[in-house]
């Protein structure tokens, strides 16, 4: 499923005096969800909640920023608890897997002015099971044992142009194969260039943050 927002000007300010003003035209895919914001203010949400066990679906969305933009995308894989786990009980009881893709490009030219690959920096601020073994356990509990896991708070203004991001790790790409996309990704012709990205555990980082300046 693929939902299309025809954004009424929104203009995202930053304070350097000889800003240039762009309409971008965004494109964005994520297993499961995810939200965005400009230069520190949100301007999508994934339309299917997390809470959506299948949340599979593209986004696009068109704004006009003034450059340089502050990309900033919080995404997360379905989890049924803190465990990290889904189909918990069932003979499905596995971790779920995460990936991230998104594209910008000048909405009057066409020309692509970003897209995620390793140039931004993604913070894992939930992390989980712990251990792998959790997954085959007939009694997992979140929080104990294997089923441990790391949660942190987000950074306060960590969406906003002026954040200093530099100590973050650098977003781990990963194939189309590992991410294997499903409903949604077809329907966006994608920039070469853009690549999938998350943590470095595709199964076991639950919740990222990313972002990137363009300048």
């Amino acid at each position: 499923m693929m939902r299309l927002i025809l954004a009424t000007p929104l203009v995202l300010a930053v304070t350097p005096a000889l800003a240039e003003t762009r309409t971008i035209t965004a494109d964005i895919w994520a297993d499961n969800w995810f939200e965005m914001s400009v230069n520190g203010s949100e301007v999508i949400e994934d339309s299917v909640p997390i809470t959506t066990e299948r949340s599979f679906n593209a986004e696009t969305i068109t704004f006009t920023v003034d450059l340089p933009m502050t990309i900033a995308i919080k995404a997360m894989d379905f989890k049924e608890n803190n465990s990290g786990l889904e189909y918990i009980g069932s003979r499905r009881q596995q971790m779920g897997d995460g990936g991230l893709i998104a594209q910008f490009a000048d909405a009057e030219t066409g020309e692509t002015v970003a897209v995620t690959d390793n140039n931004m920096r993604c913070l894992v601020v939930h992390r989980a099971p712990v251990d792998r073994s959790c997954a085959a356990s007939t009694n997992p509990v979140a929080g104990e044992g294997a089923c441990a896991f790391e949660r942190a708070e987000a950074p306060a203004g960590w969406t906003a142009p002026g954040f200093d991001a530099a100590d973050w790790p650098h977003a781990t790409l990963h194939s189309a194969r590992a991410v294997d996309p499903k409903d949604g990704y077809d329907t966006v012709s994608w920039s070469e260039a853009a690549r999938f990205i998350w943590g470095p555990d595709l199964e076991r980082d639950n919740t990222i943050l990313c972002r990137v300046t363009i300048n």
